[in-house]
């Protein structure tokens, strides 16, 4: 079995699947893949994640807010958040994080927005989904700075091994994505050749960053599987193996989620 460690099942593009998200979870399924992690980005789609969550079985999610996805005035309220990580299905706090990629000027909202995610994971003891690009240094410093015992894991992974050996060594998980297929991703396939096998997640992203062969359309959860099929490739694995490991790590990082 496989699970999807990181989708937007509220944001899919479903025309392969007639406009039906059932349609396209049932594909994904057939494929092998028997959970899903629906993520939060916002305050506005906190309400479709945990919906999405209760209407499925085989769907768990988080709720938080995306560096990108902040307003001027930053994130909402630590209550605010606390009373969204109650709800029964939510296992997770994220996505956050820093992206100076797109939005430099926004450093500091984003780093007050980071921390803000953090001390919420200290209070619920809850792992966090942690979207980085262009922001090395300030991620780690402030992962070093929270200091949780939980951890969580670096998803979408694109960073090289520095970086990933840093942030294992402060106890997270590295998820790899799509992007690993990519013609231009040999730092990365380097990155999945190192990783040890336990701190190891397989995830989508979707509805963005479909793998080779999809790349260029959109991306579904039942691609995760060639995600997973490439990463045991290069790591010189079975993908039955890789499956079975990878679902092992997301049941060990993510205790709550209603995996079978």
């Amino acid at each position: 079995m496989l699970v999807d460690s990181h989708c937007h099942l509220d944001r899919l593009d479903l025309t392969a699947h007639q406009g039906s998200l059932d349609a396209a979870l049932d594909a994904a399924r057939a494929r092998g893949v028997g959970h899903f992690l629906c993520i939060g980005v916002s305050a506005d789609n906190a309400q479709a994640v945990k919906d999405l969550s209760e209407r499925y079985s085989d769907v768990d999610c988080s709720v938080g807010i995306h560096p990108l996805d902040l307003t001027p005035d930053g994130a909402p309220p630590l209550d605010w958040l606390l009373k969204e990580l109650q709800h029964p299905h939510v296992v997770a706090i994220g996505e956050t994080g820093l992206d100076y990629h797109y939005e430099p000027e926004a450093a500091q909202v984003q780093q007050d927005s980071f921390r803000l995610h953090l001390e919420a994971a200290k209070v619920t003891g809850k792992p966090v989904i942690i979207h980085t690009r262009a922001a090395r240094a300030d991620t780690l410093t402030l992962l070093r700075e929270a200091d949780l015992s939980q951890a969580g894991v670096l998803h979408c992974f694109t960073e090289d091994w520095d970086m990933a050996k840093a942030a294992l060594d402060l106890g997270y998980y590295i998820s790899l994505s799509g992007i690993v297929t990519f013609r231009n991703a040999d730092a990365l396939r380097d990155v999945a050749r190192q990783v040890p096998a336990d701190r190891l997640l397989v995830e989508t992203d979707s509805p963005y960053l479909a793998p080779i062969p999809y790349r260029g359309k959109a991306n579904l959860p039942q691609y995760v599987r060639e995600v997973a099929e490439f990463v045991a490739m290069v790591r010189g694995e079975r993908y039955e193996q890789l499956a079975e490991q990878t679902t092992a790590n997301f049941k060990r990082l993510f205790p709550l989620a209603r995996v079978a």
